[in-house]
């Protein structure tokens, strides 16, 4: 018998239902899940009073541009970041983190140079030393046409592990209403009104250069190669039927509920945002997540920009009526079925890997007690009572 580690008494959260007992990991896999007070172990956690959920799985978060650049032209070492963001991660309870980079418009971590170099980081700090499971979701922007080569040489690299189109020029999709595009780089980017208005001038000038065909054939190798591909700010039956075409199997962020609805009726995963949930609505007006996954059109969700939000998502759609097995199923099984990890991750069930967390409560706010990542504890914080 190796190492084996018990947690005991808690609130197990398994893809069907949820269920009290014990957990008991061996050599990095759950090996047995049963009644209370099972089973010995060489190790225990007490999980009394708390939920057991698997690891979360976030397919789309980019909030670590903001740990690199905090603001505006001030760009810290990347490797520090990167080192310092992952602690948070793990007491957020995500444990499989896709970090989305984005090849795009504008200035700061997005352009070519960095953007290579923060994959070619990940990629080492993930071979040599981890607290978590780290990859890339590299996000494209069609109009981005010197960013092809870096993303086609990526992809034949072996360093994306999940591909999406953006299309974000002015008067379409997520900036649809006139000066939404503006206002967002300006904000964002810390230019002024002459500037902007040349990068939508050089935006506008490089769509009309973009050679579909070419990206049909770059999402195409990324499928070939087990790489799923998504969409991005869907808006219309239409828009869904192109990303389709390109080959995406999950709509992100649809911006209405009828685009949502045609998306997953048409068998793509469709994903919401975390932080669409906690607040209560689209900071831009757009789809109301939580709307979305009471309606049955919606199942994966990720943090998009604030990791702390997927776990309180969890708990605020368990408050809006949702199945707590199915609010988790969101943020761990779904987004794992997604990449395609779903025999590994995303569950509690035995032969996977022991990713999951111990979740309680304080003041009726959910906060992770344990993250334990192919059965070692990753993250412990003192008793929550």
């Amino acid at each position: 018998m190796g190492k084996r580690l018990a947690i005991r008494g808690g609130s197990i959260v398994r893809p069907d239902g949820v269920s009290k007992g014990d957990l008991t990991i061996e050599d990095g896999v759950i090996a047995e899940i049963g009644e209370a007070g099972g089973g010995s172990a060489t190790g225990e956690l007490n999980a009394e009073g708390c939920w057991v959920l698997p690891g979360l799985v976030d397919l789309h978060c980019d909030a670590i541009e903001k740990e690199v650049e905090p603001r505006p032209n001030t760009l810290f070492p990347m490797e520090m970041a990167f080192l310092q963001f992952e602690r948070k991660l793990a007491g957020h309870g995500i444990t499989t983190m896709l970090h989305s980079l984005s090849l795009g418009v504008g200035l700061s971590l997005r352009g070519e140079h960095l953007v290579g170099e923060m994959v070619e980081l990940i990629a080492s700090l993930r071979e040599e030393r981890a607290m978590i499971r780290h990859g890339v979701h590299l996000r494209y922007e069609v109009s981005h046409l010197t960013g092809f080569e870096l993303a086609s040489r990526l992809l034949s690299a072996g360093l994306i592990d999940y591909l999406s189109l953006m299309d974000h020029a002015p008067g379409q999709g997520q900036y649809h209403r006139p000066g939404a595009f503006e206002r967002y780089v300006m904000k964002n980017q810390g230019v002024g009104v002459d500037e902007v208005a040349e990068i939508v001038k050089e935006l506008q000038e490089r769509r009309s250069r973009v050679d579909w065909s070419k990206l049909k054939a770059l999402t195409a190798r990324a499928r070939a190669a087990g790489i799923a591909v998504a969409s991005h700010d869907d808006d219309t039956a239409e828009a869904v039927g192109r990303s389709l075409d390109f080959g995406a199997t999950v709509s992100e962020f649809p911006l209405n509920l009828e685009t949502a609805r045609f998306a997953f009726g048409r068998g793509m995963g469709v994903c919401v945002g975390a932080p669409n949930i906690v607040r209560g609505g689209s900071h831009d007006g757009n789809l109301k997540a939580s709307e979305a996954v009471r309606e049955g059109a919606a199942d994966i969700l990720c943090s998009d920009y604030h990791p702390a939000s997927l776990l309180h998502a969890i708990f605020c759609l368990e408050a809006e009526g949702i199945p707590l097995a199915q609010a988790v199923n969101m943020a761990t099984l779904n987004p794992a079925k997604a990449l395609g990890r779903e025999a590994e991750i995303g569950s509690l069930e035995t032969g996977k890997r022991a990713d999951l967390i111990v979740v309680g409560k304080i003041r009726g706010t959910p906060v992770v007690r344990y993250t334990i990542v192919d059965g070692t504890v990753v993250h412990a914080t003192r008793d929550i009572g």
